[in-house]
């Protein structure tokens, strides 16, 4: 039985600011009840634990957060552990850090903590993720590909996330990493889905009614391949380059949503 989601996602297309205004972190801890915000900090991803959870402990109390505390979990073992499964119970807020989304679905996927995440979400939590953080919130997920290369078949590796955001594929660092091309090949492959480039120090608030606005500094990219008229993916031999016609492209600056669901950018008012 699939858990109603009434939480807000923060996904932040990585290296968010954290010395000056700090927008993006801000705006995560407001979500998740400013001073009473309770977070549960998940390193997971990284290999440097103890470092990347301390500054973000430090940033999320710096920000005004009731308490911030680190999940140091690093293997099947800890995931199943009911301590950590407490934690997340406890938080209004999960975070996850950057690092190798792999680690994230492979260490947590069918575990105590990622059904108590699951859970958080279902009852309002606010889940944030940054860089590998971002990647894992959807479905399916970018785990690697050549971003220097024109769109080919079989450049691309995917893999299951952890679902938190249906029918999405996110790439992340998008362009500063010149990313654009192995997001049209993951669309490629399925144009039901769609394809969200989140850039460096900007971020998608994603509404349990499948809309999102934009915030932070630069741009967010979404590709939509619903209305492909010739692809030849199917007939290409691998490392070919990709026929796609009539992509739509849409880039967002802070100022603009986007409707999931029907697929259409707003303006906010």
């Amino acid at each position: 039985m699939t858990t109603e989601k009434t939480g807000s996602l923060v996904i932040i297309g990585g290296n968010e600011d954290k010395t000056n205004e700090c927008t993006i972190l801000r705006k995560f801890i407001e979500m998740a009840g400013g001073r009473q915000a309770r977070i549960a900090i998940l390193t997971t991803a990284t290999e440097l634990p103890r470092e990347v959870g301390d500054e973000y402990r430090s940033l999320f109390t710096e920000l005004g957060a009731a308490s911030a505390g680190i999940l140091y979990i690093a293997n099947r073992e800890a995931a199943n552990d009911f301590h950590q499964v407490n934690e997340i119970e406890q938080a209004t807020g999960v975070f996850f850090t950057g690092g190798d989304q792999l680690r994230l679905t492979s260490i947590l996927g069918g575990s105590r903590v990622d059904k108590a995440i699951r859970r958080a979400y279902g009852k309002g939590a606010i889940i944030a993720g940054t860089s590998a953080g971002a990647s894992v919130m959807s479905d399916t997920m970018i785990v690697g590909g050549d971003s220097s290369d024109t769109p080919k078949k079989s450049t691309i590796s995917m893999a299951h996330g952890m679902d938190l955001l249906a029918d999405v594929v996110i790439d992340q660092h998008f362009a500063q990493r010149g990313r654009i091309n192995r997001l049209l090949g993951a669309v490629a492959q399925n144009p039901y889905i769609l394809g969200v480039g989140i850039d460096e120090d900007t971020a998608v608030i994603v509404a349990p009614d499948g809309r999102f606005e934009v915030i932070g500094s630069q741009t967010v990219t979404v590709v939509d391949g619903k209305n492909i008229i010739h692809s030849n993916i199917s007939e290409s031999k691998p490392n070919e380059s990709l026929a796609i016609t009539n992509v739509i492209l849409h880039i967002l600056p802070v100022g603009f949503g986007f409707d999931i669901r029907r697929r259409i950018p707003y303006a906010l008012e």
